[in-house]
């Protein structure tokens, strides 16, 4: 049987944790706000009116591809498609394909700064393997002008930063919403976490300070995740409504 990602790849060691793929959803969900196609996210109202919910559902669109046989995977992608293609029709404009890169190039970078922000620094060869995947998700998107290399998206990465973000009322608008969805606590995580990860770009535009308070806590936390505490603290820490959905997020497979 034919996977779309091979069963000891290293992407899918990265969204078979729950804690690494809540790492790229906290700075996914700052980037989306600053970026200059979120009118899209308001237009189908989903992101606003419960962004958690709509993490969730972004996320088992994700690992759907990820733990998929090749056959499933695109049946996946072909939805997406279609998904993006109805909104683009209710609307009369389509995304622009910018927009379509920025969120593939925000899936591969996320990927290695949460991982290496949990676990250890990623190889060349394992990010060009993360690259390899979500480039891949993108051809069968038909997403054009995506970069052919890692290094070719290193530099196109880093100028879409520049190009493409700009805090707004869009961003002020999610940004309430995440925290009258989250709780003060849980927010001020949240805005740590995105701190902790997120590009420079990023933490200038949200006037973020330059080192997150989470830098200590993170030993504490891969301390408890060897005392196998580490469910406790996510407990205390994510809303007890999407607990079963945080505990279904790992699936771990044995890398040989």
């Amino acid at each position: 049987m034919e996977y779309f990602v091979k069963e000891n790849s290293i992407v899918r060691e990265i969204w078979g944790k729950s804690d690494t793929i809540l790492f790229i959803f906290a700075g996914a969900s700052a980037e989306f706000a600053l970026n200059r196609a979120v009118d899209w996210l308001f237009y189908t109202g989903r992101l606003p009116q419960d962004p958690l919910d709509r993490l969730f559902s972004t996320v088992s669109y994700a690992r759907k591809i990820v733990f998929s046989t090749q056959d499933e995977a695109v049946k996946a992608i072909e939805n997406i498609n279609k998904i993006h293609g109805s909104v683009e029709s209710s609307r009369g404009r389509n995304i622009p394909d910018w927009a379509y890169r920025d969120v593939l190039f925000m899936l591969i970078d996320y990927s290695i700064r949460s991982y290496e922000a949990l676990e250890r620094p990623l190889s060349l060869l394992e990010k060009h393997e993360i690259f390899d995947v979500f480039y891949r998700v993108g051809h069968r998107m038909q997403i054009k002008d995506l970069p052919e290399s890692f290094e070719q998206f290193v530099l196109m990465r880093k100028n879409h930063l520049e190009q493409h973000l700009h805090y707004g009322e869009f961003s002020k608008a999610l940004y309430k919403q995440y925290r009258q969805h989250l709780g003060w606590f849980r927010y001020r995580l949240l805005i740590e976490t995105q701190i902790l990860i997120t590009p420079k770009k990023v933490r200038q535009l949200m006037a973020f300070r330059r080192l997150s308070l989470l830098h200590p806590g993170i030993m504490v936390y891969k301390m408890s995740r060897n005392l196998k505490l580490d469910w406790i603290l996510k407990s205390l820490l994510l809303p007890s409504a999407y607990q079963k959905e945080i505990r279904s997020l790992n699936h771990v497979p044995a890398r040989s």
